[in-house]
């Protein structure tokens, strides 16, 4: 079928009819899906993944088991600086253990 409009003829072949007909203004929201499943894909591969690792970075709960001798060297740190007294000093060995 050829039509006849303002820039010239074009020819209309039943492929064309037909996409014009399924919404071909519309595709549009076709990319916006695509795009949206993707990202809905990652994201539940990303919570997938997290899951098998334990759910945490380090996967244990409580407290750190080396906080400990963090704060320990901080306060070894402090008392060669000067920064406390000896007396405090051992108070805080006492109370870390």
């Amino acid at each position: 079928m050829i039509v006849r409009g303002g820039s010239g003829c074009r020819i209309r072949t039943p492929r064309t009819r037909a996409w014009a007909m399924m919404g071909g203004a519309t595709t549009g929201w076709m990319w916006v899906w695509l795009v949206l499943v993707v990202v809905g894909l990652l994201v539940l591969g990303y919570v997938a993944v997290r899951l098998v690792q334990g759910g945490r970075a380090s996967g244990r709960s409580g407290p750190d088991p080396g906080a400990g001798s963090s704060a320990r060297r901080i306060l070894d740190e402090r008392y060669a600086r000067g920064e406390i007294e000896e007396e405090e000093y051992r108070r805080g060995r006492e109370v870390l253990g």
